[in-house]
């Protein structure tokens, strides 16, 4: 039987349209499920729409639509840009789903209950709708706002609700993870959680009045006055898409994920609520946690008041999906906030992508047309450290491993000079470098799926050239 590896995406507010941070995040999951399936492994990648939250239903109000229509309108466009850019997600989990989500959901609602760790009180708190969580003054910024969303008033709200044993897990959590049970990459963020685990955990408020929640979400089993909170739904996602409380076999086959990708602005709810929920739901943890940083764009945390959220779908049309995922994946580190600007994306387009690898295929493949050149079955054969790298989800420094190939190839070129040899010496020069290429393309196919399927039907049987994989740019 086939090794499973399952992996999941965080699970988008659908409140807006997509942005060039949703793509950073498809593309690097898609690049970990590929590089699985290259192992010979059962994949299946997941995402989702997290659609019960108190923001899509202001914002479909704002739009003037009802909430069910504006969801699926805005879900629709997170799926849109996976399939241009070329990602391929299994499994797409609404949380609108009443069929599989909504019985899911209230099944794990159940579990925690039945193990004597919900129960309800009255509460007054301060209130982030952009993240859907409530905040002790200390959390906050010297302004009192949230940091993820400075600018934002936060709400004041008092009222009765089902509440979370959070507490009662603390010392379980630390053990999880200090013993990398629950392994969290990279290490200074697992650091940071156990910081703030060793500080002790409040009890969270898991349930919102039908009032507050406009009717809006999965309703409380037992209660039909109260809504279950978006976040306690919303990481069901990750098992309600597989089968949990609808298909046990299904379940049993995928749970628990292998991985999770998230960025670091969800990480509490990922690294602490999550895990702990499952714990007093006695089902099994995920086992890892790879939280990347954020993108900035032209140096600048993406903002719709500064007007400067960058929508990829025009770049993927007019520069293919391949030439917006090597930038994301080539030139941003997964441990650094990486900035992304038009003039930098066809900066590097030229130098790496046209100047680079393009111009070596093309360069090659004309010698070998001009030469009467075969191809022989290729060796699928991972470069040297690239196997390392992925495991440390070190994208960057992976692809940094392939374009090393493409400038020894370029030196070859340069110091063997093959325009200037007779056929029967240049043949044994050539074998080699169609050799190299095959290689590159082999290692590619994670990371530039498409680019790597036309240089490996390029450099197979009779060695023809073709037209320039990425035109440059004037």
């Amino acid at each position: 039987m086939d090794k499973k590896f399952y992996i999941t995406t965080a699970i988008p507010y659908v409140n807006d349209a997509p942005h060039i941070g949703h793509a950073l995040e498809f593309v690097q999951a898609d690049t970990v499920a590929r590089y699985h399936r290259l192992l010979g492994e059962d994949v299946t990648l997941l995402s989702g729409a997290d659609e019960n939250a108190l923001k899509n239903v202001r914002a479909a109000e704002q739009a003037g639509i009802e909430t069910q229509t504006f969801v699926d309108k805005n879900a629709k466009l997170f799926q849109n840009l996976a399939e241009k850019l070329g990602v391929q997600f299994d499994i797409f989990q609404k949380g609108s789903d009443q069929e599989h989500h909504y019985p899911s959901s209230q099944k794990l609602w159940q579990l925690c209950q039945e193990n004597g760790d919900i129960y309800k009180k009255s509460y007054t708190g301060l209130y982030c709708v952009g993240c859907e969580a409530f905040y002790t003054p200390e959390e906050l910024n010297d302004k009192g706002e949230c940091f993820e969303h400075p600018g934002k008033k936060l709400e004041e709200l008092k009222e009765e609700n089902y509440f979370f044993k959070l507490s009662k897990y603390q010392d379980q959590l630390i053990n999880l993870i200090e013993s990398d049970q629950y392994k969290i990459i990279p290490e200074f963020r697992k650091k940071e959680i156990l910081s703030f685990l060793k500080s002790g955990l409040q009890d969270i408020s898991i349930s919102r009045t039908n009032e507050r929640a406009k009717n809006w979400g999965v309703p409380v089993p037992n209660d039909p006055n109260q809504r279950i909170y978006v976040w306690f739904d919303a990481l069901n996602i990750y098992q309600s898409g597989i089968g949990f409380g609808w298909d046990e076999e299904k379940y049993k086959k995928w749970w628990p994920a292998d991985l999770h990708v998230i960025g670091k602005g969800i990480i509490r709810f990922h690294a602490v609520y999550w895990p702990a929920f499952l714990l007093s739901a006695k089902l099994a943890l995920p086992k890892k946690l790879f939280v990347h940083e954020y993108l900035t764009v032209d140096g600048q945390k993406m903002s719709k008041t500064i007007g400067n959220v960058f929508d990829p779908l025009p770049l993927i049309e007019k520069y293919g999906a391949d030439s917006v995922r090597y930038y994301l994946l080539a030139r941003v580190s997964p441990f650094a906030d990486g900035n992304f600007s038009a003039e930098k994306f066809k900066e590097v387009y030229n130098a790496d992508l046209a100047n680079g690898l393009g111009n070596l295929v093309s360069r090659v493949a004309k010698l070998c047309e001009q030469h009467n050149i075969k191809a022989s079955t290729p060796s699928n054969v991972w470069c040297t450290d690239l196997e390392k790298f992925m495991g440390e989800f070190k994208f960057n420094e992976a692809i940094g491993v392939i374009w090393q190939l493409i400038h020894e190839a370029d030196k070859k070129i340069n110091e063997d000079k093959p325009w200037e040899l007779s056929t029967e010496q240049v043949k044994p020069i050539l074998e080699d470098l169609v050799n190299i290429i095959q290689a590159i393309a082999y290692n590619l196919k994670p990371f530039l799926p498409e680019t790597a399927e036309k240089i490996t039907k390029q450099f197979s049987g009779q060695i023809k050239s073709g037209p320039p994989l990425f035109p440059r740019l004037q």
